[in-house]
C-alpha cells in the first residue's frame, strides 16, 4: 500500500481512458499526456493501459509500505526518494517506509508515476480513471491509501541507455487537422489562426484549455454535435477553447480544429502564459 501524506495540487489515478459510455454523457478521461504515461508503463514492462498517477505542477508526498519499482516520466518536478534526487525515465527501487516527494517545477506541467503492476484502485465502467460522479474521488486526498502489488524484483546495473524524445513538451507548435466547421471561417480568420501565436490562459484544466487571444467571430452556433478530446471550439465571443480528456461529449460551438494525439500531449504539458502556434496537417 501507499499512503498519501500530501496530495499535491491535483493528482489523479488515470489509465488510457473510459470507452463505450459517451452516449451516456460519460467523458473519456484518461491520462492527458499519453506518450509520457505509456513510456512510464513500458519501462516497467507493464501493460500500456496500466493505471498511473498523474501529477499536475505540484507533486504529492507518498509513503510506501511495500517493496516495488517505480518510474517517473513527463514533467520534471524535482522528485526525491527520501533525500536522494531522482531522474525521470529511470527505474527506481522502493522499499517500505520510503517517502517519495516533489519540489519545484523545472519543466513541463504534468508528471507521471508508474509502479510495477500498476495502481490497483477501483474500476468503474472498465477504467480506473478518476472522474467526478464516476469514481469515489476525483483526485487524491490526504490520508488516502493506494493499493499496489508487492514486488521484490532485483534491479541490476546495466550500461545500456535509452534516449527518450521529449521535444514535444518544449515545442510551441501544436499539430491540428481541419475541424468540421473550419470551412465556414473566412480566409482572413483561417490565416489569423494559422499565422499568429496564442497564449494559454489561467483557465486550463483536465476539461479544457482556454486561450487568451480572441478571434473575431460571426459564425452561428451549430446544432449540438459530438466533440472529442482535442476538439477546438470557437465561441460567439471569439474565445478559443481546446477540449481535453475530461471534456463533455457534445457541444454547440463551431469545431474549427481537431488536435492530433501528439498535439494533445503537447498542450497537456503547457501552463498559463506559454505560447502555442497551430500547425495545420494535410
Amino acid at each position: 500500500m501507499i499512503k498519501v501524506l500530501k496530495p499535491g495540487l491535483f493528482s489523479t489515478v488515470q489509465d488510457l481512458g473510459r470507452f463505450g459510455y459517451q452516449d451516456l454523457g460519460v467523458p473519456y478521461s484518461g491520462v492527458m499526456d499519453m506518450q509520457a504515461a505509456k513510456i512510464a508503463n513500458v519501462l516497467l514492462n507493464n501493460r500500456e493501459d496500466s493505471a498511473v498517477l498523474e501529477m499536475t505542477m505540484t507533486g504529492p508526498a507518498l509513503h510506501f509500505n511495500a517493496h516495488t519499482i517505480i518510474c517517473l516520466t513527463g514533467a520534471d518536478i524535482s522528485a526525491k526518494l527520501n533525500s536522494k534526487a531522482l531522474s525521470n525515465y529511470e527505474l527506481i527501487k522502493v522499499q517500505p517506509n520510503d517517502v517519495l516527494s516533489f519540489g519545484a517545477l523545472k519543466k513541463g506541467f504534468r508528471c507521471y508515476l508508474s509502479i510495477m503492476g500498476g495502481f490497483k484502485t477501483e474500476i468503474c465502467m472498465q477504467s480506473r480513471s478518476m472522474y467526478t460522479g464516476v469514481t469515489s474521488n476525483n483526485r487524491l486526498l490526504k490520508g488516502d491509501y493506494l493499493e499496489v502489488e508487492e514486488n521484490h524484483v532485483m534491479l541490476s546495473n546495466k550500461n545500456a541507455g535509452l534516449k527518450i524524445d521529449t521535444t514535444y513538451m518544449d515545442s510551441s507548435i501544436v499539430d491540428v487537422f481541419r475541424g468540421p466547421e473550419f470551412h465556414l471561417l473566412s480566409k482572413e480568420q483561417q490565416e489569423e489562426l494559422l499565422n499568429n501565436d496564442f497564449s494559454i490562459s489561467n483557465y486550463n484544466n483536465r476539461m479544457a484549455y482556454q486561450l487568451n487571444e480572441l478571434l473575431d467571430n460571426n459564425l452561428s452556433p451549430i446544432i449540438t454535435s459530438p466533440v472529442l478530446p482535442g476538439t477546438v471550439q470557437l465561441t460567439p465571443s471569439g474565445k478559443i477553447i481546446i477540449l481535453m480528456r475530461d471534456c463533455q461529449t457534445t457541444g454547440g460551438y463551431p469545431r474549427i480544429f481537431q488536435l492530433t494525439v501528439q498535439g494533445i500531449n503537447s498542450i497537456a504539458q503547457k501552463r498559463t502564459g506559454q505560447n502555442i502556434t497551430f500547425n495545420l496537417r494535410k
